[in-house]
């Protein structure tokens, strides 16, 4: 498919599909798919990277998530750097991704050493070891941004879902934006993060209001009727293509 009909495709379904953008915010969400269809195209991306974006539309998340060019953004749990690629080539040289990882990580011998690389080649990405429940940046953030990694943020001996969105908040400038994609188990509330790694859209949303958050959007992008919710996300028959929920909250 030309880049044009691709475009054609992307507009129709971010403005009038799946994806919700307000009527007040297309402008902006335009100027964002310009920005991130030049990162999506960006040739420093590995093919392993664009191998997965028919699963994971990148396009229409970040659109929906609401990064726009010159945006601060902070990533937690930022990984192996999927999207921080897409996001450094998306709020572009005038913005900042602050990819935030674990003292957990910043401890293990090399465990930096993927994303410092990735910081290296875009020169807009800064790597902050830091407690997810006090998050330390210089500048507020434009947007928080994590993807498949609210599950986790319950397991384990010092899980702090509460504190981390908290934190996330406090991190935010006035009206900021925190996005949250993650594997969908609905009706399970919390019981399934570390069983099968997923977890219920409506157990999320609490945490976050609860911290102050207002609901600001959902969008069923991700979603993939196909799957029952019965198989943890790593199982072969499942693995990349799971059910997930998107959600975009403001800060008050």
């Amino acid at each position: 498919m030309k880049a044009s009909l691709v475009a054609i495709s992307l507009v129709s379904t971010v403005l009038t599909g799946c994806v919700t953008v307000d009527a007040q915010d297309r402008p902006r969400a335009m100027t964002t798919m310009d920005a991130a269809m030049a990162a999506i195209a960006n040739p420093l991306r590995p093919a392993a990277d664009r191998a997965r974006d028919v699963a994971r539309k990148p396009m229409e998340t970040v659109v929906f998530a609401g990064v726009r060019p010159g945006d601060t953004v902070a990533e937690l749990a930022p990984g192996g750097g999927w999207y921080t690629r897409i996001l450094a080539g998306t709020v572009g040289p005038t913005g900042r991704i602050y990819a935030l990882v674990s003292p957990q990580q910043a401890a293990r011998p090399g465990g930096l050493d993927a994303i410092n690389a990735l910081a290296a080649q875009y020169g807009n990405i800064t790597v902050v070891p830091t407690d997810y429940t006090a998050i330390a940046i210089p500048t507020p953030a434009d947007v928080v941004w994590t993807t498949e990694n609210w599950h986790d943020f319950h397991n384990g001996p010092t899980a702090n879902p509460t504190g981390i969105a908290k934190a996330a908040y406090a991190a935010l400038k006035p009206g900021g934006l925190l996005f949250i994609e993650d594997h969908s188990a609905p009706g399970t509330g919390t019981s399934a993060t570390q069983t099968l790694h997923r977890i219920d859209a409506a157990a999320v949303i609490a945490e976050a209001t609860a911290a102050g958050f207002k609901l600001d959007a959902q969008s069923s992008h991700m979603a993939n009727t196909a799957d029952d919710h019965t198989a943890a996300v790593r199982d072969a028959g499942v693995q990349g293509h799971t059910d997930k929920f998107a959600l975009r909250f403001k800060k008050r």
